[in-house]
């Protein structure tokens, strides 16, 4: 399977130099264009681009203040921007990469340079994008580590108080997980952890679901816009899941294989609470359900 290509977004008030850039990049990148600051910004919230080449000089909102407005949005602040134009004094290129601009690119266009620069400015891209993933997953399971869930549920906690709609949050324990490496050892005690975690995450399917470990043998479910309701039917769900993995657990009073105990929290968030209230809450209900038998679900609300 091929590799996507990088996506640019190319922005001149001039059609003639799009085009002549749209002609130079074309073959190796997805380009589109904005004929304007206005636009572009919009674009560039909603397009997930790789690389936004820049003109200085435009009617309306110039590319400085562009630049300005991109960095200044979490959402934008990451993608690299050359500036393109056709000024070259150095005043110029240090104000602009002062806003944080990465490279500047001079009119008449020279074709092997803006290829080169492009080229080099869209790997690096890659290159830290990977590193920024690699920097949110667990090494062992592959899902989110405990610092990006954080991340995560402070944003989407603001998020809901916004929009004054549910968060929920399912925090659940593999049983008698110490037993089970005292028994089989420790890789298998890996391998088990593994699949427990792309079992939850083939359960938790939706965009905007995140699942993380949590620490440990703990892994955290965050769902965002999921009710009480909603939330202990994924718990459930999660829950059989995990005993249809049909993990052999000899040293386990609960079942013959290994299972979950899961804790469900739910609420609508305020700005008078804090995040740390639904894990809270989750952990009172985990250790509830630890207290019950184990192999079960617990909720209260929030």
């Amino acid at each position: 399977m091929m590799a996507k290509k990088a996506e640019i977004l190319i922005v001149d008030d001039v059609s003639e130099n799009i085009m002549i850039l749209g002609d130079l990049l074309g073959g190796d990148y997805e380009t589109r264009f904005a004929l304007n600051g206005k636009d572009a910004l919009e674009m560039a919230v909603g397009g997930g681009f790789d690389l936004i080449l820049l003109d200085v000089m435009m009617p309306g909102l110039d590319g400085y203040e562009v630049c300005r407005r991109l960095k200044s949005d979490e959402r934008t602040l990451d993608i690299p921007v050359i500036f393109v134009t056709a000024r070259d004094e150095v005043e110029d290129e240090a104000h602009g990469l002062s806003l944080g601009a990465v490279d500047y690119i001079t009119k008449p266009f020279n074709a092997p340079i803006v290829r080169a620069r492009v080229k080099t400015h869209v790997e690096l891209k890659y290159k830290s994008d990977l590193l920024a993933r690699m920097a949110q997953l667990d090494g062992l399971t592959g899902v989110a580590n405990r610092r990006h869930f954080d991340e995560i549920l402070d944003r989407e906690w603001k998020r809901a108080v916004r929009a004054k709609s549910w968060l929920s949050l399912l925090l659940l324990d593999i049983d008698h997980f110490k037993r089970f490496n005292d028994l089989y050892g420790h890789p298998m005690g890996d391998a088990c952890l593994k699949r427990v975690a792309s079992c939850l995450e083939a359960t938790s399917s939706r965009a905007g679901d995140l699942v993380a470990r949590y620490g440990g043998e703990e892994f955290v479910i965050l769902l965002p816009g999921n009710d009480a309701v909603g939330a202990e039917k994924v718990a459930e769900q999660v829950r059989q899941g995990v005993r249809d993995l049909a993990i052999e657990h000899a040293g386990s009073p609960v079942a013959t294989m290994v299972t979950v105990s899961i804790g469900v929290s739910a609420l609508i968030p305020t700005e008078e609470r804090s995040s740390s209230r639904l894990v809270a809450k989750a952990d009172e209900c985990l250790y509830e359900a630890k207290e019950q038998g184990r192999d079960r679900i617990r909720y209260k609300d929030g």
